[in-house]
């Protein structure tokens, strides 16, 4: 008889399934959890729906059981298990966006018994913020190299250091800003190679080839290589071997891949979007830059990749950064006592 479910209703890894497998490889070990759905990396085997609603007829040492939702149609199933079926569960949602929510998906998080908010933004837009707690980085996982430059070197893809951004391949991502950027970038910085590490939907494909073809035509191709997307257990061993990561999304909830290079030792360059601002600690352990400024991104990354004594200070501190304020366990201690309120009240 489980007392935490969590679901993954989306079979595509994405940046909401790597937050929240992260957790719950956290969570494995404090509750008797299941995991609802499709499997994520590293965490136990998936239960379906209907196990899910079965388990949670009967609850052993607890008032009700949790269900913690990240999505619409979680949201949908979980409101349907507690208020239909009349299952002894209690809602709660991870809630990122900083924007306002369409008509239903806020009817929908309207309905939840509690909201966790990753950042005050994201608080600022949804109802029932019982905790405001950012994500954290499995830092376990995510460590610096022993040597970057093998580390670099073993991947194969040219140069002697890298610099990346990693997402969807989309104007929401800025992939093609991140193309502009190093197109001023990488001639005067001839041992590094860029990468566009993931890949576009079906609705993207021609935006994703009008990049490549403006790489081409710039003579860049070996330079600024797009490689895909790469499975959850390749991305640790990448990210140790990058000496910047580049994120320049026209919008962005939270972002995770400052953070995951962070705890492996990378500074970051990014736009102002996302939590980038708090991670970036002053300028410690990252530049964060106006949106679409494309200069101001270069020259940032430049004066970073240039400095070798600021850039080896920079990776020191991400490290610091990310170990002591956005761990994983950060996290599921915050997310914790939320879940310790809703069992303390009265069911």
């Amino acid at each position: 008889m489980a007392e935490l479910f969590v679901t993954n209703f989306n079979r595509n890894f994405t940046g909401v399934s790597a937050t929240a497998a992260t957790v719950i490889r956290q969570q494995a070990g404090r509750y008797d959890l299941r995991l609802v759905g499709h499997p994520l990396p590293g965490c136990p085997d998936p239960i379906s729906l209907t196990q899910a609603r079965r388990l949670s007829k009967t609850v052993t040492g607890r008032p009700f059981a949790i269900w913690h939702v990240r999505r619409n149609p979680e949201m949908r199933a979980a409101i349907w298990a507690r208020d239909v079926l009349k299952l002894p569960i209690r809602i709660v949602f991870t809630s990122a966006a900083q924007r306002r929510h369409s008509m239903f998906p806020r009817w929908l998080i309207s309905r939840m018994d509690a909201v966790v908010a990753t950042s005050d933004a994201a608080a600022g837009f949804v109802p029932h913020v019982r905790a405001t707690v950012p994500h954290g980085v499995d830092t376990d996982l995510f460590v610096p190299a022993p040597d970057r430059a093998a580390a670099w070197a073993a991947l194969g893809y040219g140069g002697s250091r890298g610099v990346a951004t990693i997402g969807r391949v989309r104007p929401e991502k800025g992939t093609d800003l991140f193309v502009d950027t190093m197109l001023q970038l990488l001639p005067d910085l001839p041992d590094v190679t860029a990468l566009v590490i993931g890949r576009p939907t079906r609705d993207h494909q021609k935006f994703d080839l009008t990049l490549k073809d403006k790489v081409q035509r710039a003579g860049m191709i070996n330079r600024i290589r797009f490689i895909g997307e790469l499975p959850p257990d390749r991305l640790p061993g990448m990210m140790q071997a990058l000496s910047l990561t580049v994120q320049l999304p026209r919008y962005e909830g939270y972002g995770m891949v400052p953070l995951e290079g962070m705890a492996s030792g990378v500074p970051f360059v990014a736009s102002d979007a996302g939590h980038y601002s708090e991670f970036a600690a002053q300028g410690r352990s990252g530049v964060v830059v106006p949106q679409e400024m494309l200069h101001t991104a270069a020259e940032a990354a430049r004066a970073i990749l240039t400095d070798p004594a600021r850039h080896a200070a920079m990776a020191a501190a991400a490290r610091d950064i990310a170990t002591n304020s956005f761990s994983a366990r950060t996290e599921t201690d915050g997310i914790d006592r939320v879940y310790q309120s809703l069992w303390s009240q009265t069911p």
